[in-house]
């Protein structure tokens, strides 16, 4: 019997610097997670709380399911919003922490001392 690993790419957290493999069939909240890492923010984990937005700055995502509107607009899906709970990466993937746990987020993670800056959307 041959072992098989699932195929993986690539996660960067502006944020905090960190990086982490994920698979291609795993969401983003869950291949950070299983590696012990930080850099999104965790609550329900299952789309329901909309703690985990992120940002796609760079790479692909598949939906792995619905995305709640009362977290992420259509608006803001267009310019690469999320939940990191409801998506796979397909490519490799740089992300950036969204929503209402942006600012306290980045603070704790300025005093961790993360050096890499979030970069701001572009209008």
């Amino acid at each position: 019997m041959f072992y098989t690993p699932r195929p993986t790419v690539r996660v960067e957290v502006t944020d905090t610097g960190e990086t982490y493999r994920c698979a291609k069939d795993e969401n983003l909240l869950r291949g950070m997670l299983r590696l012990g890492r930080r850099g999104i923010p965790v609550g329900c984990v299952n789309g329901g709380c909309g703690v985990c937005k992120v940002r796609i700055l760079h790479g692909e995502v598949q939906r792995l399911g619905p995305i709640s509107r009362a977290h992420v607009t259509l608006d803001e899906e267009a310019a690469g919003c999320t939940l990191a709970c409801r998506v796979a990466p397909q490519t490799d993937v740089v992300l950036a922490v969204e929503g209402r746990m942006a600012k306290p987020f980045r603070a704790t993670a300025a005093a961790r001392g993360a050096t890499n800056p979030t970069p701001q959307p572009q209008p």
